[in-house]
């Protein structure tokens, strides 16, 4: 039997599954997480410690049809200022409650479009954020870039701020695709803010680009892939194009019968991954690429891989805090969630609280689910010796576990006395592998497909 029969027979074209950037997953938050718990999560961090900082600003110029975040168009920028008040007095409100010594290890500003705010908006932001926290020592600082929503004045801000990454959404730069998922976006245009991004001494570009996406054919990937590579990214992100009409109503602009196929999906990822690894860069979890020398590579070879919110991160610090309407901030004790809504967001500020809206609180076997899913999801493997040491389970418990996950994909996953280890001809079914150590009902909520 061929590999594809094999992928095929075990789920990857029809499998709907997370892509495990939390465990739970976000479907499973309740309200039993409110402001009140939030800032006590806050209070218990430990004195001089770091922390992640993640800002969201969830207005665009224009909705791009493909688009599944929390975001909403604007033509005028006055919205726009009343939310970076709301930001600014969440900060002050996050400042009240922060421990002594607390340091930024990492701060992200993402969206929506960031780049969309004005000079003097970023300005004020970055004062409020280093009033509430000082940059710890090789602190990384990333803003996501909308080449159409950028000049030398914002980036000038940037920089002189501390942005030393600078992320820029491609998706893909055929202009028929473009088109179709409402993404406007030519090479030149793009080229241009990579320039700009460079003059200005930001050590680090990530590129973003997607696969799966309306009338993209292995021609038109490749060209995409070979002009994104003439930028030289120190990190690139190859996802998988969800669509979830249901879910983001915007997406029922886009023509389904446009859609290439599952196995066509595979063939995109494929094709795309080899012009990356055949191009120097190392393959980094189940859907980055990274040059030997950034961050991502060297976590990859010494094991400190992680995966959060934003993807595959090099980040220990204790927490990932939240800043925005729909934010979600991660804790030792268990997730929170701001309210989605700009608006009750907005409010609950105002009236001198959080707007943590739901959350969850870790429970029962969650903290050693997750550590296992995430095991799976950056290194292909379980290193037991790892889980023996951390979590209160026995030998003959996870190995249980192991050989029962094992026993779902026909034994073509290998177990040793080391752990459990996914051969490369397997990986393309990773999530579904991580899948098999969720313990929560994935019925709850739709997820994208696995391939």
């Amino acid at each position: 039997m061929d590999t594809r029969t094999q992928l095929a027979r075990l789920g990857l074209f029809d499998a709907k599954v997370p892509r495990y950037t939390s465990y739970p997953t976000a479907p499973h938050f309740a309200g039993d997480v409110g402001p009140a718990r939030f800032a006590q999560w806050i209070e218990a961090l430990p004195e001089d410690g770091d922390i992640s900082l993640y800002l969201h600003v969830p207005f665009c110029r224009r909705l791009c049809w493909f688009c599944a975040c929390r975001t909403q168009g604007t033509s005028t920028l006055s919205p726009v200022e009343a939310y970076v008040e709301t930001l600014k007095a969440e900060l002050a409100l996050l400042r009240r409650h922060l421990p002594k010594g607390v340091k930024l290890s990492r701060l992200h500003w993402g969206g929506g479009t960031p780049t969309l705010l004005t000079p003097d908006m970023m300005k004020g932001l970055i004062a409020e954020i280093r009033a509430t926290a000082d940059f710890a020592e090789n602190a990384e600082f990333s803003v996501e870039i909308d080449p159409n929503e950028v000049d030398g004045a914002r980036l000038d801000v940037l920089a002189a701020g501390g942005m030393n990454r600078a992320s820029i959404g491609v998706q893909d730069f055929d202009p028929e695709i473009q088109e179709t998922i409402g993404r406007p976006q030519g090479y030149e245009i793009t080229r241009k803010a990579v320039d700009l991004i460079r003059e200005r001494g930001v050590a680090s570009l990530n590129a973003d680009i997607l696969f799966g996406l309306p009338h993209q054919s292995q021609a038109r990937i490749t060209e995409t892939v070979q002009k994104l590579l003439s930028f030289s990214p120190d990190r690139v992100a190859l996802y998988g194009y969800a669509h979830v009409p249901w879910m983001a109503k915007r997406q029922q602009m886009i023509p389904s019968d446009a859609l290439p196929t599952p196995t066509e999906r595979l063939d995109l990822f494929e094709t795309a991954q080899r012009l990356f690894l055949w191009d120097g860069y190392e393959e980094i979890g189940i859907d980055h690429f990274a040059q030997p020398s950034d961050g991502l590579a060297i976590a990859r070879k010494t094991g400190r891989l992680r995966r959060n919110f934003q993807g595959y991160t090099d980040d220990r610090a204790t927490a990932l805090i939240g800043i925005g309407a729909s934010s979600i901030s991660r804790f030792p004790q268990g997730f929170a969630q701001n309210a989605s809504g700009t608006s009750a967001h907005t409010s609950a500020i105002r009236d001198g609280q959080f707007s943590t809206a739901r959350g969850h609180v870790f429970k029962g076997e969650d903290l050693l689910r997750s550590r296992l899913i995430e095991m799976v999801m950056c290194d292909f493997r379980i290193n037991a010796d790892e889980i023996l040491r951390d979590f209160d389970i026995s030998r003959e418990a996870l190995f249980a576990l192991l050989k029962a996950a094992n026993a779902r994909f026909d034994h073509l996953l290998e177990i040793t006395d080391e752990g459990l280890f996914i051969p490369h001809k397997v990986r393309p079914l990773t999530r579904i592998v991580a899948r098999s150590f969720d313990a929560y009902d994935l019925s709850k909520a739709g997820h994208s497909s696995a391939i």
